[in-house]
């Protein structure tokens, strides 16, 4: 059950980190380089939005995975646990709040083609990505330092 529920929390860690990674270095600035915003924006959302459910789905699993390794474990868990807890719970708020409010944001503005509130809140999502992935690097740090 162990190795089963450490390969449940990594796959969903390679799909989070992975896709802000990917998100952010590789698809946004040629996105960005390539198109205006009347096309840049929608598919922005769009991929953000399809790219957020899997993220939902990998939360779930994580916390999941993670709280019965806690609970395996016991009292005797290693403090890079608690660190790794900590962070997660950090990202997962800063994850709600794109969800909640900026990706609205994101989508009410290209559905009214109101392009300079869109680049606002893509600005913001950008942002948020950014601070998630560089938690997300720290956290798999501390798991493997710890």
């Amino acid at each position: 059950m162990r190795n089963f529920l450490v390969l449940i929390h990594l796959i969903a860690v390679i799909v989070w980190i992975g896709g802000m990674f990917f998100a952010h270095y590789c698809l946004r600035p040629v996105v960005a380089a390539q198109l205006s915003p009347p096309q840049r924006l929608p598919l922005m959302a769009a991929v953000l939005g399809r790219f957020f459910r899997f993220v939902s789905v990998a939360l779930i699993l994580l916390w999941g995975s993670g709280i019965a390794r806690f609970l395996q474990v016991g009292a005797g868990m290693p403090w890079h646990w608690h660190a790794m807890a900590g962070i997660a719970t950090a990202m997962t708020i800063i994850f709600g709040f794109i969800v909640l409010r900026f990706h609205p944001r994101l989508k009410d503005a290209v559905a009214a083609q109101d392009w300079p509130s869109g680049g606002k809140a893509m600005d913001s999502i950008r942002g948020l990505i950014m601070t998630n992935l560089i938690l997300g690097v720290i956290t798999i740090g501390v798991a493997l330092l710890g």
